[in-house]
């Protein structure tokens, strides 16, 4: 086994650099899916996309068996401008200062390093992934093995893993062939290869107070800005009466107030944000409708999607977890979970604190690990389904 894990890990870092050097930005993914639909033909494993994504099933997939998806996402966030490397470029041994930069990270050998934009979230679960999945493309399993590589995560676009599902669930014709709604998911984000149980959602409300302009020295008018001011103070005393039991409470962060033109005039509008991050107690509806009764502000969601996830309490996904001696914990970031109606869990190679920062990177004993786990994983939830 550990030869064929040196292979799969070799051929695995090989793609992920490929990969980074494809500008992938959500909404752009057309050539990275390209590539990536390519090395697996190459490799043998039959594909096909929908949009930007791409999904590749078992030859052996059968619609009276249960389905474990293992999904990843191939889009990237724009790069900082503080990079101190190209984002694009592999071979990022070229930095001036690639010693102190390694020092600094903790890593002693640029040969233990993948570097660039997108490596980290989330080329490592993407490489990884497919690296298990072609490890039982040919293998005979209790259930069907599904792989998606999805797109637009980074921005929850409608074309990316929301498009996947209701394609599959409404059997809309746009895959050529039935598949059944999954079962199970792996959800791959950079985890450090712990199980992330649960996740917040994201509920973001743009609030709008009306009042009416005047003279400030003549006291006229109505100002928008104390109106505005209630009803902050009032959205920071509210209180949600349910706890989950996993998240704990929902947290209501005011991040943005913006309000007046000039120091004299009493502004007659007032605008200001709100950061909320919902737990599975309530939907994101139901919150809008909450906050909306206490306040004078008028309040919009920018998106009620981004709902919260937790995997299921008697889930064999959980029991896997717990057979392998895998970690758990809830997650404050959202993924593509949200998207998914079948019971799941969040795991994949890398640290989810190098998302979204300069210089990004994985190591490559973390993509090593990541192929290995997600082939016990698979084999023990095998085992399981097997038993059952």
């Amino acid at each position: 086994m550990g030869k064929i894990i040196d292979t799969l890990t070799a051929e695995s870092v090989a793609l992920l650099r490929e990969m980074i050097a494809i500008p992938s930005p959500s909404f752009r993914e057309d050539a990275v899916s390209s590539y990536v639909s390519g090395f697996l033909t190459r490799e043998g494993i039959s594909n096909f996309r929908l949009k930007n994504n791409i999904i590749a099933i078992q030859p052996s997939f059968s619609p009276v068996k249960k389905t474990l998806m293992l999904c990843a996402h191939l889009d990237t966030v724009s790069p900082s401008e503080d990079y101190t490397f190209d984002p694009y470029s592999p071979d990022y041994i070229r930095l001036d200062k690639r010693h102190e930069w390694l020092e600094a990270i903790g890593v002693p050998s640029s040969s233990e390093i993948v570097a660039g934009l997108g490596s980290n979230d989330d080329g490592a679960s993407v490489a990884a992934m497919a690296a298990a999945f072609r490890h039982f493309y040919g293998s005979e399993l209790p259930f069907n093995l599904m792989l998606v590589l999805g797109a637009e995560e980074e921005r929850s676009g409608r074309d990316g893993m929301e498009a996947v599902w209701k394609a599959i669930k409404d059997n809309t014709g746009e895959i050529p062939v039935p598949l059944n709604v999954p079962d199970w998911a792996v959800v791959g984000e950079p985890t450090g290869m712990k199980a992330a149980i649960a996740e917040r959602g994201l509920l973001v409300i743009d609030g709008t107070a009306e009042g009416a302009g005047g003279h400030a020295a003549r006291e006229e008018g109505v100002n928008a800005l104390y109106i505005a001011i209630d009803d902050i103070q009032k959205l920071r005393n509210f209180r949600f009466d349910k706890v989950s039991p996993l998240m704990g409470k929902v947290k209501l962060t005011v991040t943005q107030i913006n309000a007046g033109t000039i120091h004299n005039v009493v502004p007659d509008r007032c605008s200001f944000v709100a950061d909320i991050r919902p737990t599975e107690q309530y939907t994101n509806s139901e919150i809008l409708a909450m906050l909306q009764s206490e306040c004078r502000s008028s309040l919009s969601a920018r998106n009620l999607r981004n709902r919260s996830s937790a995997t299921r309490k008697d889930s064999p996904l959980l029991e896997c977890a717990s057979r392998l001696g895998i970690g758990t914990f809830v997650s404050p970031t959202t993924s593509d979970w949200m998207r998914l109606g079948c019971d799941a869990i969040k795991m994949g190679p890398g640290d989810s604190a190098r998302s979204h920062r300069k210089d990004e990177y994985v190591t490559i004993p973390e993509i090593r690990d990541g192929i290995e786990k997600y082939i016990s994983f698979i084999d023990c939830l095998s085992g399981l389904s097997g038993q059952a």
